[in-house]
């Protein structure tokens, strides 16, 4: 019998790893790769990018300065990720439909929530999921969210419902959970209209991403279930923007979903709980990133053009900060969630042993 193989499996394998370069606008060094693309942008466009970047950044930092005087819930620190997440929220429309993830809360809160919300949200408060926007709670089950933006899709694709598009996210961890391809085959299957979008942040909490997948990018994930992907460098915002912007209107041309992959970092711990990045990973493994900044690669290009200034800047960030401080207050505010309240929630109609918890909390809350 012949030992001749007829088919090279190795070769086939190393055809893998030939990806195409992520798609760039500005390089690491601010300099213009696709002028093309980025004169599609006026001034006043690249200064908003700018606004909405910092604006995150001093959400992120004022934000962890509560969660260390504990007056957070779970909060999950998106430092280094700015450009990923307000850039490919920025091109959604409100009528889009947003299924975010626990680390989601600024796009939550661009997308129509406010901070007060968010952070009540945070805090496990019944009323941070009353929020007027086009979005579900943030999920906390890794990779589920994109199950609900498939199902959201299909709803849209059923009611018919034009220029309008179902999006979410997760982090490069969320495509190891059977969730994530769950979601996208269904999407694929049924052609929803929905766009996944996988923040590659480097570390699903301590397990880098070389540990979780051998696969050469996260994109080709999306192929087995049919679906177009693309990996973006999600430390340009004018690529995350203009990569999502032309998914969108991919999808809502009714061409079916798409995913794509912004290739980005979390500079600090996965959550507030308490993880120690320093286990983990070393300051020459951070140290690339930071040179790579979202915001410093945009803040070149913008003083070069005389439109930036650290002084502008500066007060930039006095004034966000000070309204997230105002948002705190608020939430403060809001009177305490009892437990026979969210007892009552449970089901429409209690059960009885429903009935005798509540009794029985109700009578302490009574005393106190």
């Amino acid at each position: 019998m012949a030992n001749k193989s007829v088919v090279d499996f190795e070769a086939i394998k190393k055809d893998l790893a030939n990806l195409p370069k992520p798609i760039q606008i500005l390089d690491e060094n601010s300099k213009v790769v696709d002028q093309a693309a980025f004169d599609s942008f006026s001034d006043d466009d690249l200064v908003e990018f700018m606004k909405k970047m910092v604006w995150e950044r001093a959400l992120h930092e004022q934000t962890m300065n509560f969660s260390r005087q504990g007056r957070m819930g779970f909060y999950a620190p998106t430092e280094g990720e700015e450009a990923s997440e307000m850039g490919t929220v920025l091109a959604m429309k409100k009528q889009d439909y947003l299924l975010p993830a626990y680390r989601d809360l600024p796009q939550l809160i661009q997308h129509g929530a406010t901070v007060t919300e968010a952070y009540l949200w945070s805090r496990g408060h019944v009323v941070g999921n009353e929020y007027n926007a086009n979005a579900m709670m943030p999920q906390i089950i890794i990779g589920a969210a994109f199950d609900e933006a498939a199902g959201v899709g299909l709803g849209i694709k059923k009611n018919k419902e034009e220029d309008t598009i179902a999006f979410t996210y997760t982090g490069d961890g969320g495509t190891s959970q059977g969730d994530s391809y769950e979601g996208m085959n269904f999407a694929g299957a049924f052609q929803t209209p929905t766009l996944f979008i996988v923040q590659n942040n480097g570390f699903a909490i301590s397990t880098p991403r070389h540990k979780q997948t051998a696969a050469p990018s996260l994109a080709q994930k999306a192929v087995a279930a049919g679906i177009p992907s693309v990996q973006v460098d999600g430390m340009d915002i004018l690529a995350c923007y203009t990569v999502a912007k032309a998914a969108r209107d991919y999808i809502v041309a009714g061409n079916g979903p798409v995913m794509i992959e912004t290739l980005t970092y979390r500079y600090g711990a996965h959550s507030s709980a308490g993880d120690d990045p320093s286990r983990y990973r070393t300051e020459e493994d951070v140290k690339p990133w930071h040179e790579k900044d979202p915001l410093i690669r945009l803040r070149k290009v913008l003083e070069d053009k005389g439109l930036w200034s650290d002084e502008q800047e500066d007060k930039l960030v006095e004034e966000y900060k000070n309204s997230f401080k105002d948002a705190i207050k608020e939430a403060d505010a809001v009177a305490k969630d009892k437990v026979s309240d969210m007892l009552k929630r449970t089901f429409e109609i209690p059960t009885p042993e429903l009935r005798k918890e509540i009794e029985k909390f109700e009578a302490k809350e009574s005393k106190e």
